[in-house]
Formats: C-alpha cells, sequence, structure tokens
C-alpha cells in the first residue's frame, strides 16, 4: 500500500509532494495485534498531553500489572489512589474503568470482531465509551487497525502540520482540514502521517534533507 499511497499523494497534491521529498517515504504503521480495549486505554493515557509524559504515564499504568497487561478486571478491582499514582486523572480513571466494564458485558468488540466493522460502526460503537472521543478512535484506527483513511482533524498536531503546508497565517478548523484533505482520499492515514511530521519538524527547527 505505501507505494500507491505515496504517488497519489504526490499527484494530488503538489505541496505535499514537495514534503515527501524532504522527508522520504514513511511507512504506514504495521499491523497491531493487542486487543482494541488496550488501545483505547493507551489513547485514553496519552490524551491531552505531550507524547513523552503520556508515554511514562502509561508506563507507570501497565507496570501496576504484574504481566505488564492491564487486565480488566483486575484494573476494575484496583483503587483509584492506586491507578493515580501513574499519574492519572481522575477523569481518565473513570474512562479507563468504563472500558473495562464495558469489555467485561461485551460491548467492546475483540480484535477478531473489530475487523469485521467498517469505520462508521467503530466510531459510533466506541464513541458511547465515558472519555472516548472522536480522536482516541482516530488513533485505534489509524495505529492499531491500520485503516487507511483516517483524518485525524480535531489533532494538534495534524492542524499544525496543515497551517505548514498550506502557509495559513491560524491553525485550520477539523472543518476545513476535512474538506481539503478529500483529495488525499483513499490514503487520508498516510497524509496524517506527514503532517504530524511536518509539524514536529517546525517545533523543533529540524533540519530537513532537500
Amino acid at each position: 500500500m505505501s507505494s500507491q499511497a505515496i504517488d497519489h499523494l504526490r499527484q494530488s497534491d503538489p505541496r505535499l509532494a514537495e514534503w515527501i521529498d524532504r522527508v522520504g517515504v514513511l511507512q504506514p504503521p504495521a499491523p497491531n495485534v493487542r486487543e482494541p480495549y488496550i488501545a483505547l486505554l493507551e489513547a485514553i493515557a496519552h490524551q491531552q498531553l505531550a507524547g513523552a509524559a503520556a508515554r511514562a504515564i502509561w508506563a507507570r499504568l501497565i507496570h501496576l500489572f504484574e504481566d505488564g497487561v492491564p487486565c480488566p478486571k483486575r484494573l476494575l478491582a484496583m483503587p483509584e489512589a492506586h491507578l493515580r499514582t501513574a499519574g492519572l486523572s481522575r477523569s481518565k480513571v473513570l474512562a479507563m474503568r468504563d472500558v473495562c466494564t464495558r469489555v467485561n458485558a461485551g460491548s467492546i468488540p475483540s480484535a477478531a470482531r473489530i475487523a469485521q466493522l467498517s469505520d462508521a460502526d467503530i466510531y459510533a460503537q466506541l464513541t458511547e465509551v465515558r472519555g472516548v472521543g472522536i480522536w482516541t478512535v482516530d488513533m485505534l484506527l489509524i495505529f492499531t487497525l491500520c485503516r487507511p483513511d483516517i483524518m485525524p482533524a480535531t489533532d494538534y498536531g495534524v492542524r499544525k502540520g496543515f497551517q505548514i503546508l498550506y502557509r495559513k497565517r491560524a491553525l485550520p478548523t477539523p472543518k476545513q482540514i476535512v474538506k481539503i484533505s478529500e483529495k488525499w482520499r483513499p490514503y487520508r492515514s498516510v497524509a496524517a502521517l506527514y503532517l504530524w511530521r511536518i509539524a514536529d519538524a517546525a517545533r523543533t527547527k529540524k533540519s530537513l534533507p532537500k
């Protein structure tokens, strides 16, 4: 898929083609065999935090479990104070508990089941979970399920990359991003990877190859 996606993005958007030349070919995420609920828990840990801080909290959380796997029943049995030692806010603890409650009830699909669902069905089912919004499902679809045509328009990094790519004075709105990114279909997930890289290059003032 990678070569087809890159060719399509180059042809559909000359400005993005320039950045592809500078950054190089980015590989789409490799399929992840973990259960979807674990991806949801990790995405909740990452909400509204910088990458390093979020990764540290997630690492502390999984270390609360002997085998490094956040079992739903064991997470629900843990006192809130113990979970918050990982650095979680109370709202994130409540969101994670709702995820685990729904796993135990069978209302969050397994890895085998979710692979059969459409993107729209996944959004509809998972956004019913406390603390799980569009962004959280976007991350699951891109990085766990490897769906090729997801545009996380509410993500700050995507918005910043879009601003730089099109040299806009202000951050574009999610609605603007959704509209303009139509030309990147059916490979908007790969386009999002480039937008994140563009934003990162601006943040770090990193010198990229010409």
